[in-house]
């Protein structure tokens, strides 16, 4: 049996006429900071930052950085401390976090639709002692003051869309502005030594879908690298071209891991990047015409609600992560736009980046008849493996198995210990089954959790969701295994679909379920099919199925 230590997707390292190269090394052991560092000494006067009207320069965004880095200082944050933020994508998620980088100090950025158990979990898990939230959050904090050990609140007003109105603010006891900080202090916060390949950068929480959530240990040496191993590589060919010139698009949460590698990879090669708040469709699609980025980065959702604006034919590249991308969905939004999708893969644990579809890239250029849908080749430097959950062994090419990734963007483990999550030898096992074509290309068939058993049948759930995708009727589908009242231990697989517009008032659940009948084999067909106006979506705007999944438990336990 061929072993996935030969690498064979190394022969699939091209873009176009371009050979990639198979390693990155030596990768450089810098803070995360130095990225700002460096961009400003080169593109001082460039625009660092766009978010509605606000526009900040590389030069203008360092000077904030500082200031509020000697702020922190003053307040006591020191080396090693974790300061937890709660702030939707903005300006000041930016300079608070390269603020808290500067210093030494750990951040910690959690979701701003946490409600108040999660927030009480994870702040007093990584023992944090600041806090900077937006004013909006504030309610929150005060709510669970007696649950946690806080020594500095700072809040900051955040508009969240074009004319917005910031609300009249009450004056909050014990909390300080963010902007009084910054314009009270001086640009001199102290030198601090930083060990990039030891010292913790960030402890992303990952989102508890299997039980409760953990902090992921992720160092400088991890972040940085993990750029070097993704943008920097891919895009190494065209590098003249857009570094100091280019803009990007972020259309996820920057509090998101996905979201904080686009933005610090933006940062690095000193471009334009423009933030958006992630359910905002249409601010996206007018922002894609008057800026013209080269690249945009969503997640699948993001594209299939693109496809009902309008958006003109330009060479951008658009990327798609997080969430499983269907097929269906990156052919009509590369019909739509004139440019094939390109899909990646990671995880939370790998700072994120893991696997590049080069296929679509190299469809742009011309030298490649063919996109093959997948989230494409392991990055350089990263070791992938397909093993059999049950039995631990590698499978054989072209067989379905768990990826398991080794590199040095992989986590130091699990806070606060380190190596907790790990395997033997390093290997992290991501609990998503996939499979690999002969050019080094993977596939995710589905997550080992959202595997539904019908009499002891595996359905993968990803399977039907493509297919419902391919409805013409269909805008957003998802699907579910619910526990089967005639077979104990069973399940039923359960359908939600979102219609489009125009066939809301012709397309019934039975046409649905004939068309399921014709495409999936017997017993993958949904029993159920529930159309709704709208579905749950997490922060990061992927339907949310662990809320699908407890809504339905919960009507079950009724009956």
């Amino acid at each position: 049996m061929n072993s996935y230590s030969e690498k064979p997707w190394l022969k699939s390292y091209f873009i176009g006429p371009y050979k990639l190269p198979k390693t990155m090394k030596p990768y450089p052991e810098i803070s995360i900071y130095q990225y700002l560092e460096d961009s400003v000494a080169k593109y001082p006067d460039n625009e660092a930052l766009i978010y509605l009207d606000q526009k900040l320069t590389y030069a203008e965004l360092k000077l904030q950085v500082d200031k509020f880095a000697t702020a922190l200082t003053e307040l006591g944050v020191k080396k090693n401390d974790c300061v937890v933020t709660i702030l939707p994508t903005c300006p000041e998620f930016v300079i608070a976090d390269f603020a808290i980088l500067r210093l030494g100090a750990i951040h910690v950025p959690l979701s701003i639709l946490h409600k108040e158990p999660d927030l009480i979990y994870e702040i007093n898990e990584v023992k944090a002692e600041t806090i900077i939230c937006s004013y909006h959050r504030l309610n929150r904090i005060e709510n669970i003051k007696d649950e946690i050990s806080i020594k500095n609140l700072i809040y900051t007003p955040v508009p969240l869309f074009p004319d917005y109105e910031l609300p009249e603010m009450k004056v909050v006891s014990n909390a300080l502005k963010m902007a009084d900080l910054i314009l009270k202090s001086e640009a001199n916060p102290p030198e601090v030594t930083i060990n990039p390949k030891e010292d913790i950068a960030f402890i992303p929480f990952t989102g508890g879908t299997t039980g409760i959530p953990k902090g992921t240990m992720l160092s400088h040496y991890n972040v940085t690298t993990n750029v070097k191993q993704s943008l920097h590589w891919f895009l190494s060919p065209l590098e003249r071209g857009f570094k100091g010139k280019s803009a990007t698009l972020i259309c996820v949460p920057i509090f998101h891991q996905y979201g904080h590698w686009a933005l610090i990879s933006s940062i690095s090669w000193g471009l334009r990047t423009i933030l958006v708040d992630a359910r905002d469709i249409d601010l996206i699609s007018e922002i894609i015409k008057k800026y013209r980025p080269f690249a945009v980065y969503g997640v699948p959702t993001h594209f299939s609600e693109l496809l009902t604006r309008e958006i003109k034919k330009m060479p951008i590249f658009y990327f798609s992560g997080a969430a499983a991308l269907p097929p269906e969905v990156s052919v009509q939004f590369s019909k739509k736009t004139g440019v094939p999708m390109s899909e990646g893969y990671g995880m939370t644990e790998c700072s994120p980046c893991t696997h590049i579809n080069l296929s679509a890239i190299s469809k742009v250029t011309r030298f490649m008849s063919k996109v093959k849908h997948s989230v494409g080749v392991p990055i350089p430097d990263t070791e992938v493996k397909l093993v059999d959950p049950e039995t631990g062994e590698e499978v054989s090419f072209g067989k379905e198995g768990e990826i398991w990734i080794r590199g040095p963007q992989v986590m130091l483990g699990y806070w606060p210990e380190r190596g907790k999550g790990l395997q033997n030898d390093n290997w992290l096992a991501t609990g998503d089954i996939g499979v690999m074509d002969e050019d080094g290309y993977f596939k995710i068939v589905d997550r080992i959790k959202d595997m539904i058993n019908v009499s002891g049948m595996k359905v993968y759930s990803r399977v039907i969701d493509d297919a419902l995708h391919s409805h013409p009727a269909v805008r957003l589908a998802g699907v579910i295994g619910v526990p089967d009242p005639n077979r104990p231990g069973s399940e039923r697989v359960k359908a939600f679909v979102i219609l489009k517009d125009e066939h809301k008032e012709t397309t019934s659940t039975d046409d649905i379920l004939r068309f399921c009948k014709d495409t999936l084999p017997p017993y993958a067909v949904p029993k159920q099919i529930e159309i709704r106006d709208f579905l749950p979506l997490t922060r990061v705007m992927k339907l949310d199925k662990k809320k699908l999944k407890n809504e339905e438990l919960q009507e079950v336990s009724k009956t």
